[in-house]
């Protein structure tokens, strides 16, 4: 077996222009690792942070990267090798996994590549019933929002808020999504509706008929109406957007609600929330083979559908990366890797 393989990585911080696609040395395996053939990877906001030098985050918080480095966590692909103390899995069995994560903040999660050694515990056996793209597709953002929504799967500190994020019942809520048609926000839209809830999605007015499709009861066109004054008596926000403004939802929760920012850094409400008698809670996303394990049904059966917006080739990391930049994605943006005997 070669020692050598492709892969996309960072020399220096910067825009898309410095995702190099190059010769790696291809990773070996520790134990409790599992080393896959990554037939796709799926792109998430922490790609981007990365390779801007998480440039919005305080000066402690940002990690220290030491260069070359191989971005990205989610992939799915082919079990190549088990280390002698893995059990559950064997080569040749089909897998996806959000690695690393947050662990590998600074670049050791390596998913920009034709294989990637992943932690057992953070890997699942692919639902059959998807490709190797939409599976690539789901970790990070469809954990995101089984977290949020349904079950946080684990004990670890919250470095984002001194308690423990809790979800809160849905069936029979009025639940409002808001960027409900990005990679988070659309699979909310359908978790929500699958635990019961009536869903209000926002969203630019070009997603209204495929939020719809995917369940959503009211759509607000946040190009003609802003959320925050058309609504009123909700009983939970996600703000799949967040930061700084994502107060202005504090007025539409009646009291007892409760306000999810996926992203909150810059939020300062607390005390109008207070106020309000309003919850407002968030947590970080963690690698969970566990929780993979346990949604793949649901993609299986199509219960759960994840959208792809693009595609791009690994060796066209930095086009996906200007098409993210872009913004107005739809669903998830997607790299695929060439196997062996394909052009």
């Amino acid at each position: 077996m070669s020692t050598m393989m492709k892969a996309v990585r960072l020399h220096a911080f910067g825009g898309p222009d410095m995702l190099v696609y190059e010769d790696a040395p291809r990773p070996g395996l520790k134990a409790g690792e599992v080393l896959v053939r990554v037939h796709a990877v799926g792109l998430n906001p922490p790609d981007w942070y990365l390779r801007e030098g998480y440039r919005m985050l305080p000066p402690e918080w940002q990690p220290k990267v030491s260069f070359p480095i191989i971005p990205g966590t989610d992939i799915s692909g082919t079990v190549e090798a088990v280390a002698a103390d893995v059990e559950g899995f064997a080569a040749g069995d089909e897998v996806y996994a959000m690695v690393r994560f947050p662990a590998g903040l600074a670049g050791e999660s390596s998913a920009y590549a034709e294989y990637v050694a992943v932690p057992a515990t953070d890997l699942a056996r692919k639902p059959a019933g998807i490709d190797h793209v939409h599976a690539a597709a789901a970790p990070m953002s469809l954990l995101t929002a089984w977290q949020f929504l349904i079950d946080i799967g684990h004990d670890e500190p919250n470095p984002l808020q001194p308690h423990r994020h809790e979800p809160v019942p849905l069936a029979g809520k009025t639940v409002l999504v808001n960027g409900a048609a990005g990679g988070v926000g659309h699979l909310l839209v359908q978790l929500a509706k699958w635990q019961g809830a009536q869903v209000i999605a926002v969203a630019s007015g070009s997603n209204e008929a495929f939020l719809r499709a995917l369940g959503a009861d009211e759509f607000i066109d946040y190009g003609k109406a802003a959320a925050e004054d058309a609504v009123r008596g909700l009983d939970l926000v996600v703000d799949a957007v967040g930061g700084p403004k994502t107060g202005r939802f504090l007025p539409t929760l009646k009291r007892g609600g409760a306000l999810f920012p996926i992203f909150p850094l810059g939020f300062d409400g607390h005390d109008e929330a207070g106020r309000l008698g309003v919850t407002v809670s968030t947590t970080q996303v963690r690698s969970s083979g566990k929780q993979l394990a346990e949604v793949a049904p649901l993609l299986d059966n199509g219960t759960i559908r994840v959208a792809i917006d693009s595609s791009f080739a690994l060796e066209e990391a930095g086009k996906a990366h200007e098409r993210a930049a872009a913004g107005h994605i739809r669903g998830k943006i997607v790299l695929t890797v060439a196997q062996e005997g394909q052009s």
